[in-house]
């Protein structure tokens, strides 16, 4: 039966460094629930999955899956099933041999292990693979063939360590939409790793977004795209990111190259630094004669969409901005034109670490 999954203070430190790799995590993975943990490489998201899976010890804190303490409870004995990067199978078995060989370890009757097999097949439209070996399988039906060995099992959790980072990139699109279909149909609490911020975005019910070792927010995904609680999760959350640029106050707002944007007095007072950051997304950065000057530098016409990329001076030099726009106000490489934020956001210079509007 499913459960929820609890890090209550978890810190993870491994022998030798200073800073621990996961730092008083506390999170709360509600029952049937599909989290997404995301970060950049070494932030601690596969960490703190391998000390749900008993694969890390923890220095600190508790791990609870439903209402036991499982800090201190091996691996085998946690009513868990992980799906790695690579699939970890057996080449000398078939698929049904690999899908049932852990029921076969746990001395699982023949007719039961056999009947949670072939629903997992049908589930993952192997049935028609179950005598192959894995070499005659593409890289999908082998990632789905390491998702079915864990279904079998029927855990109380799923964990899933980026198990699509070794598919192309059509694959990949692929395979998620049947992970994330699949998890609502059985109800399973999951948690799946990923560096994939589309991923993320797209698959979870939340996201919980770390940067190392410490949780930045947790929030469904259009809240964090939203309302990014600092500059971290707002350029990380979003393609192409966010733009960032540091830019004086002055009376008003702030001035962005030649364009003065308006910010409310309010807002601009919580700074405390005579600089703030600004931030606009591609899509809200408006093509307009009256705004900002930019030379653009590269063009990507990418169909419906269009990504211009190119440089506005400040006081403190050149800055890159992108903006997204459509085919029909596309401008040409070496092109000056005007830009202007229609929606943005304001973070204090100081650390990234406070939205202040």
């Amino acid at each position: 039966m499913s459960q929820r999954v609890t890090f209550d203070g978890v810190s993870v430190t491994y022998p030798g460094m200073t800073s621990p790799a996961v730092s008083n995590l506390d999170l709360e993975v509600a029952e049937g629930e599909f989290l997404v943990l995301v970060g950049p490489s070494g932030c601690g998201k596969s960490t703190g999955l391998r000390a749900v899976a008993g694969l890390e010890p923890v220095s600190s804190g508790r791990i609870l899956i439903g209402d036991r303490d499982v800090t201190g409870v091996a691996a085998k004995d946690r009513d868990i099933a992980m799906v790695f990067q690579n699939y970890a199978l057996y080449p000398h078995m078939t698929v049904a041999e690999n899908m049932g060989f852990a029921l076969k370890i746990a001395k699982t009757p023949k007719a039961e292990m056999t009947r949670r097999v072939e629903e997992a097949a049908r589930l993952l439209d192997l049935h028609d693979y179950l005598d192959r070996r894995p070499k005659a399988l593409s890289g999908g039906q082998r990632q789905r063939v390491a998702m079915g060995r864990a279904i079998v099992r029927e855990p109380a959790v799923f964990l899933m360590d980026e198990p699509l980072s070794n598919l192309d990139a059509k694959l990949r699109v692929q395979t998620r939409t049947q992970i994330a279909t699949l998890q609502r149909r059985l109800g399973t609490t999951t948690i799946y790793v990923t560096h994939d911020q589309v991923e993320a975005m797209t698959m979870g019910d939340r996201v919980a977004v770390l940067r190392d070792g410490v949780l930045q927010q947790v929030a469904t995904p259009d809240e964090l795209y939203q309302s990014p609680v600092n500059a971290f999760v707002a350029q990380f959350i979003g393609s192409p990111s966010m733009n960032l640029v540091e830019v004086p106050i002055v009376d008003g707002g702030v001035d962005l190259g030649e364009c003065r944007v308006s910010v409310t007095r309010d807002i601009l007072s919580l700074a405390g630094s005579p600089r703030v950051l600004l931030g606009v997304r591609p899509e809200d950065l408006r093509i307009d004669d009256g705004g900002a000057l930019m030379r653009v530098q590269l063009v990507e016409a990418l169909g419906a969409d269009t990504y211009v990329y190119g440089t506005i001076t400040t006081p403190d030099g050149d800055v890159t901005m992108v903006v997204r726009t459509t085919p029909a106000t596309r401008p040409s490489i070496g092109d000056v034109v005007g830009v202007r934020p229609e929606r943005f956001y304001v973070f204090s210079a100081e650390g990234e670490q406070r939205r202040l509007g």
